[in-house]
């Protein structure tokens, strides 16, 4: 198996800091992890570890505050319900305020 870079254990362990009833932007992950235009990166870390390292996959969301994952594929629902059992409420078109739920760490 290959070894993992720098950036994507960073990755790994930004994401497994957001707390519970919280949420962080896929390029606040990136600006964290030091690399501010890896936002992509942080969807691809999360697209193949989230089981693998038990990572809040559903606690990242796009930079408007909303679920990227398509309206028609089952894990949108997933993370609506997971946030939603977090305590984060979801308004018009399920987009979270970033204002109040925002990780800062």
């Amino acid at each position: 198996m290959k070894p993992l870079s720098t950036l994507t254990e960073t990755i790994i362990n930004l994401i497994a800091q957001v707390p519970e009833g919280k949420v962080a932007t896929y390029g606040q992950i990136a600006q964290l992890a030091g690399s501010p235009r890896s936002a992509r990166q942080v969807s691809r870390v999360l697209h193949s570890c989230s089981q693998k390292y038990q990572l809040p996959w559903h606690r990242i969301i796009n930079s408007q505050g909303k679920i990227s994952i398509p309206r028609d594929q089952p894990n949108h629902q997933e993370q609506i319900n997971r946030l939603l059992k977090e305590g984060v409420v979801l308004g018009l078109n399920d987009a979270i305020d970033l204002s109040q739920y925002q990780w800062r760490n």
